[in-house]
């Protein structure tokens, strides 16, 4: 725990010493309210909550709670500050942890704090456009209880418009940095930037492909610092501020415009597209589990998966009979089914044979007889030898978690996930520190059988409709949220992102729908159109636009229930358009690096410009 006198230490004006001991100020207590505040409004952006209003607003009350710290602990309470309302905000969002490991709930919150730590330090120090006018100004007698709060967190004079969009960057790029670094760092954890909360706003958001999601996040954090300062401007206690002083306002509102503008002509632009129409059948069974443990058999688990896709597949026949038109009219070109859909294990020599638990052939078998797809699957892959007509598993042979692709002939491509959960499909230093192992087992309820080994391939899988060859950009899991990984398969020529994912493990909790919200800026940064498949999740085609909208009817391609709710069984028929020609982004040619190097421009910026420089 960081102790109050971390969180505040400017106890009174001047450095005098506390009026009670170890107590803090009226003016302490407003930044650690404030603080909070900042890290509640922030959990309201993301599922369950969707308040997309408040992503303008959610960093108000923290940032001239950093802004009015002064003092040579001033970069420690900001980082104390910036701590606390990154924690309540990641508990916040990820409570749902707790479904899986009570330890994970309780320790991530706070780890992921201390990206908002040195966010807060480098906001009441480096970044700070307050301290310039501390220097030399001496406030002004405060008299009323209104003025008194005031003078609490408003400097003695107000900044100009110039210093006002300098340090409204300074902060934008460098909370954009420190989201791509906890998204790259331990191999990172990259859920709900805060640009994510536009993820029903499209219009917002097809600004994703100039620097990817986190670029949105800059524009929130930019707009907000100049808010806070200007607001400043109005209620000091100075001279009415002149309609020249108010040109940075002017300037975010432009920001805001142009990319209203930018996403206007980007939804415009992909519908006039050439294209091939993608027919799916997206196949989700909502089968129930306790942490790692599924709840049901694995003969019942394939049986299901059989049952609904030839029951679908029959319905799609008789619509299509009904309405007077041959089945081909609505036949599916793929059928999907989630992450580790078939039990067993895939066989996989070096040579590519293959073989595969009995009960998995004689379901695929089964299936196939409805007439003619491409199935696409999640299966555990392991290295396999030949043993005269028969395959056994290698020993010591390595194991994937894997997405594979089976053509209308049986012809078999596979993809190894790459970005592996820790404590959920690999357990860092096990073999060195065996407790780990036993913590594994206490929090998931299952044995823990060894690692799966990440993948190294990105290379795109190929798929066939009505003769075209068809790229398809591969993910498992939580990966549909990791872009830089996803960049790495894009490829000229038309693709689609395909994502299977079992969510099963946070039940009935909003981490499907966050998982949902922050996979649809993939479509959206490669100008791909993507289709994700999950067994209790979120089951959607989603266009290059981020939209779920059919592409004729305008009905949501998203697998739901009579009320609305994403957590059922059933199935879904899914047209997508596929662009011949995708649109080559910027976020595609630079990935990261575009981040970064205004986070680093941004750093350079505050350090020559710090008072006293």
């Amino acid at each position: 725990m960081i102790p109050l006198s971390v969180l505040n230490l400017q106890w009174t004006e001047g450095g005098a010493a506390p009026h009670a001991a170890g107590m803090p100020t009226r003016k302490g207590w407003m930044r650690v309210a404030g603080a909070i505040s900042s890290g509640l409004l922030v959990v309201g952006l993301f599922p369950p909550f969707h308040a997309v209003g408040l992503a303008w607003l959610a960093l108000l009350p923290l940032l001239p709670a950093l802004w009015s710290l002064e003092g040579k602990r001033a970069g420690l309470n900001g980082f104390g500050l910036g701590w606390l309302a990154g924690s309540v905000s990641s508990g916040g969002q990820f409570y749902w942890l707790g479904e899986v490991s009570w330890l994970a709930a309780g320790l991530l919150p706070l780890y992921l704090g201390l990206f908002w730590g040195v966010f807060g330090a480098f906001a009441a120090t480096l970044g700070n456009p307050w301290h310039k006018h501390r220097a030399t100004q001496t406030p002004a007698p405060c008299h009323s209880r209104r003025h008194r709060l005031l003078a609490a967190v408003l400097p003695s004079v107000p900044g100009s418009p110039r210093l006002s969009l300098r340090s409204a960057y300074c902060h934008g790029a460098i909370w954009a940095g420190l989201e791509w670094l906890r998204s790259w760092l331990f191999s990172g954890f990259g859920w709900n930037p805060l640009g994510v909360a536009f993820h029903d706003s499209l219009l917002l958001a097809q600004a994703a492909d100039l620097l990817g999601v986190i670029g949105l996040s800059l524009l929130l954090v930019f707009c907000q610092a100049v808010m806070v300062q200007a607001a400043a401007r109005l209620l000091t206690k100075s001279p009415a501020p002149e309609p020249r002083q108010w040109w940075d306002v002017a300037a975010a509102v432009l920001i805001v415009a142009l990319v209203l503008g930018y996403g206007s002509a980007r939804l415009q632009g992909e519908g006039y597209r050439k294209s091939v129409r993608i027919r799916s059948l997206l196949v989700q069974l909502d089968v129930p589990q306790e942490a790692a443990a599924v709840q049901w058999d694995d003969l019942k688990i394939t049986a299901a998966y059989e049952d609904d896709t030839l029951a679908a597949l029959e319905a799609i026949k008789q619509a299509d009979a009904l309405s007077g038109e041959s089945a081909v009219r609505h036949w599916p070109d793929w059928v999907l089914w989630p992450e580790g859909a078939l039990r067993g294990q895939l066989l996989r020599t070096a040579d590519g044979g293959w073989g595969t638990w009995q009960q998995n052939l004689d379901t695929i078998a089964q299936v196939r007889r409805a007439g003619p797809f491409t199935l696409i699957y999640g299966i555990n892959e392991m290295e396999a030898l030949p043993k005269g007509e028969q395959l056994i598993p290698k020993p010591d042979g390595r194991i994937y978690n894997s997405l594979a692709v089976m053509s209308p002939s049986d012809e078999l491509q596979t993809f190894r996930k790459h970005h592996l959960v820790i404590f959920g499909e690999t357990i860092p230093l096990v073999d060195s520190l065996p407790f780990l192992k036993q913590i594994y087992e206490q929090q998931s309820g299952t044995e823990y059988n060894g690692s799966f080994t990440p993948g190294d391939s990105f290379e795109p899988l190929t798929l066939n409709v009505g003769g075209r060859s068809i790229g398809a950009i591969p993910s498992v899991c939580f990966e549909d949220s990791v872009p830089r990984l996803l960049r790495q398969f894009a490829r000229p020529g038309p693709q689609v992102i395909l994502n299977v994912t079992n969510d099963g493990w946070f039940k009935h909790s909003a981490a499907a729908a966050q998982h949902f919200a922050n996979a649809r800026f993939r479509a959206i940064e490669l100008r791909r159109p993507m289709l994700r498949c999950a067994n209790t999740g979120v089951s959607a085609a989603i266009s290059s636009c981020g939209s779920t909208a059919h592409p004729d009817t305008g009905a949501a391609q998203v697998l739901s229930d009579a009320t609305g709710s994403h957590f059922t069984r059933g199935t879904l028929l899914t047209e997508l358009d596929v662009p011949l020609e995708p649109a080559v982004t910027l976020y595609a040619v630079l990935g990261d690096g575009g981040i970064i190097l205004l986070a680093l421009l941004a750093l350079g910026t505050a350090t020559l410009t710090r008072p006293g420089h």
